[in-house]
């Protein structure tokens, strides 16, 4: 099967790369590559009635599929080059914006309009955070929430499979370089092209390893953060959460001075699993629909680590906590802030007589047994910093879900056009490394698009 253009991967970086291609050079032949299912086919057999926890199904339909992990997630886009990516340092700060704003463009034009922006800008919030050592990141957010999102990518989808070819549930096993392209190569067939784009997200990246090992692409390592899931009453951070939606605090502990910050503000949301590679771990989601909102509101505190030589595994470090936590609880494991204070473990009765009712139905256990001290003391140090902006979110009934792992591929060494060593190979959103978000993932994608027109006009 011959193409101009494959695509691997059918996240935001694919989508946006399709777009972009049938565009502006529709006349080249486009195919993408995606190892899970297309859009409709997508669900998870959690229904909280029957099946109330990750039966760790082959593919994981939250994190694969078309729209990538990004998908069911709360459809938050924004725009800023100071977190979510290095993508500014490839292709400079004012291209980057750019992007990330005919991004939103696109997202409005196809079900997102009457969503709002909420920006930093003005704020009186970040006063208040410096006042308390805590630093709130600047940015300007559009939040689709997790239906809004749907409909996009759905609206996206449709208008896609009219030009491009899909490949569902078609995992890509290798790349080969040939004289005049590459080779895809997947157990439902041999793909070749004459430029291939490589988006295969976070979850792709042991794969994107053995490609880049492969083809002799030098990678460098990247950082891992790890967490947990914070469920609060929404009242306690109304007060940020309707004025910004999501604000990005960063602190930094003073035992260690590691870096500690929020991700992935859920307003009125829930918490859910996710399947990684086959092991469990925790995330959240907020809806646009009032009808699916909830009481509470759901937040990740991740602290940063980065390795030094000769440790390059921090994949692998990750991944063996969230094993630990698998093995424990069976899954995600849940524990009230003061059963974690006090040094015992929560149970189903503490749990049950909690004045939070957890929105997801995870195993009560103790937290201390899976984390290291280092990243739980900075995660203690976080909440109580946070309680000084935030009254009552170190109250005793405040939920703690572990373990959170946000896993971030090894940077793949790329040029200013995000292209390899080798001509022709490109590498976009979070499996490049380079990105760590919908927005930076999406730009990526319609950067290299152009790219690929530009090389064929």
């Amino acid at each position: 099967m011959k193409y101009d253009v494959i695509i691997v991967g059918a996240g935001p970086g694919g989508i946006f790369s399709a777009y972009e291609l049938t565009t502006i050079a529709p006349e080249l032949k486009v195919a993408v590559i995606e190892a899970g299912t297309e859009l409709k086919k997508r669900r998870c057999p959690i229904d909280g009635d029957k099946i109330k926890s990750c039966v760790k199904c082959k593919s994981c339909a939250i994190m694969s599929g078309f729209g990538g992990a990004g998908a069911f997630s709360d459809g938050k886009y924004n725009i800023t080059n100071d977190f979510g990516g290095s993508l500014y340092e490839y292709i400079g700060r004012k291209t980057a914006i750019d992007l990330m704003k005919y991004v939103d463009e696109i997202n409005l034009a196809y079900g997102g309009e009457g969503t709002r922006m909420y920006s930093t800008a003005g704020t009186s919030f970040k006063t208040l955070c410096v006042q308390n050592k805590l630093k709130l990141l600047d940015a300007s957010v559009r939040h689709l929430g997790t239906d809004k999102n749907y409909i996009v990518l759905e609206n996206l989808y449709k208008k896609l499979s009219k030009k491009v070819d899909f490949f569902f549930n078609t995992p890509a096993q290798s790349i080969e370089k040939l004289d005049d392209g590459y080779r895809v190569i997947t157990k439902k067939g041999i793909f070749e092209g004459a430029n291939c784009i490589v988006s295969v997200g976070r979850s792709g990246s042991k794969w994107m390893e053995t490609v880049c090992r492969d083809l002799d692409i030098n990678t460098k390592s990247n950082r891992v953060d790890i967490g947990v899931r914070v469920e609060i009453p929404a009242v306690i951070f109304e007060h940020i959460t309707s004025e910004l939606y999501e604000g990005k605090i960063v602190y930094r502990t003073e035992k260690f001075e590691d870096r500690v910050r929020t991700f992935c503000m859920n307003p009125n949301g829930i918490v859910v699993t996710e399947n990684i590679n086959g092991i469990v771990t925790v995330n959240g989601h907020s809806f646009e629909d009032p009808s699916k909102k909830t009481e509470n509101t759901n937040f990740a505190l991740l602290v940063a680590k980065h390795f030094s030589e000769p440790f390059k595994d921090s994949n692998g470090y990750a991944e063996n906590i969230a094993k630990l936590s698998n093995m424990l609880g069976g899954g995600v494991i849940v524990q009230r802030f003061g059963d974690l204070e006090r040094g015992r473990r929560s149970t189903h009765n503490r749990i049950e007589e909690n004045t939070v009712t957890p929105t997801l139905s995870a195993t009560p256990g103790d937290l201390s047994l899976v984390l290291p001290k280092r990243i739980l003391d900075g995660i203690i140090e976080m909440i109580y910093a946070l309680d000084k902006i935030a009254p009552g979110m170190a109250n005793d009934d405040t939920l703690l879900y572990g373990v959170e792992v946000k896993f971030y591929n090894m940077e793949v060494e790329l040029d200013e056009h995000l292209e390899t060593k080798h001509k022709g190979l490109y590498v976009i959103g979070d499996g490049s490394g380079v990105t760590h978000s919908l927005s930076h993932a999406s730009a990526s994608g319609v950067f290299v698009a152009r790219r690929i027109a530009e090389e064929n006009d």
